[in-house]
């Protein structure tokens, strides 16, 4: 039986964290050349004796530079795969802890050479982005680093929240139709929410157009809001000094806040 924090944490990895391989693929120009050509389904897996066909995973389906992502979901016909032995040997790779027990194996690696090399090179650079403890100095980096964490905090609360979370549960069970959302002033395309309603939920990425949210936590730049998502500015902080605005009630942002952390807490 797998501990109920390591399913979190590996629903979060499967359904949160991987599918930014598509946003950095396609954002880093250098990146995105590498799969213009492509026709190939790339999967990363982990062995699972009680799931349906003995395994967990998450692929991608690349045509032409145009990804699709297949979130928690098996590839019976992947061309190139990192297969980890177990549930617990991924979250542990995942979490950095690399060593003899958490390797995966790699499959279509010697017949696919320039695909494989190339998507280990997207998911290394997924990791140094996640993995970052300090503000990157170029734009262009910042921006996809805090693109990145809202669409891995918005679609992590909602991935807790179909899998049971507790916390999670007890906040959208009641909640009428709202939706609750992250922004930086003059970044739209950072932007990223989450829509609960009666128990469900649903993430999204960009702003929510079709009203305006129940609750934004809005920073007013990309700097300010790295110094929230990397944990070198108090939050607290950061709202007595307009670094971080929330536009709605502030017990809706501490409750939102302490969700981030959650997420953060199992995927870290």
């Amino acid at each position: 039986m797998i501990a109920q924090d390591t399913v979190f944490s590996y629903k979060i990895f499967l359904n949160a964290a991987l599918p930014l391989v598509k946003v950095i693929a396609s954002d880093i120009p250098a990146l995105a050349q590498k799969f213009e050509q492509a026709h190939c389904v790339f999967q990363v897996s982990a062995l699972d004796p009680d799931a349906p066909g003995g395994k967990v995973a998450t692929h991608f389906t690349v045509n032409n530079g145009e990804w699709k992502v297949c979130a928690d979901k098996v590839a019976t016909n992947a061309q190139v795969e990192l297969q980890f032995k177990s549930i617990d040997a991924f979250v542990g790779f995942m979490k950095g802890k690399i060593g003899p027990a958490t390797l995966p194996k790699m499959r279509g690696a010697v017949k696919h050479t320039g695909m494989f090399l190339a998507f280990m090179q997207v998911l290394l650079k997924m990791s140094s982005l996640l993995g970052a403890t300090q503000p990157p100095e170029d734009e262009e980096t910042k921006v996809l680093l805090v693109k990145s964490f809202f669409y891995l905090l918005s679609s992590g609360v909602s991935c807790l929240n179909k899998n049971g979370h507790e916390g999670v549960n007890s906040w959208t069970k009641p909640s009428p139709d709202r939706v609750y959302s992250w922004a930086v002033n003059g970044h739209p395309e950072v932007a990223a929410y989450i829509r609960i309603k009666a128990g469900k939920s649903r993430a999204g990425r960009g702003e929510y157009k079709r009203a305006m949210p129940f609750f934004t936590l809005r920073f007013d730049n990309l700097d300010s809001a790295l110094g929230t998502l990397l944990g070198t500015d108090d939050m607290m902080d950061a709202t007595k000094a307009g670094r971080l605005i929330m536009d709605g009630a502030p017990e809706f942002g501490a409750q939102l806040g302490d969700f981030m952390l959650t997420v953060a807490a199992y995927a870290k």
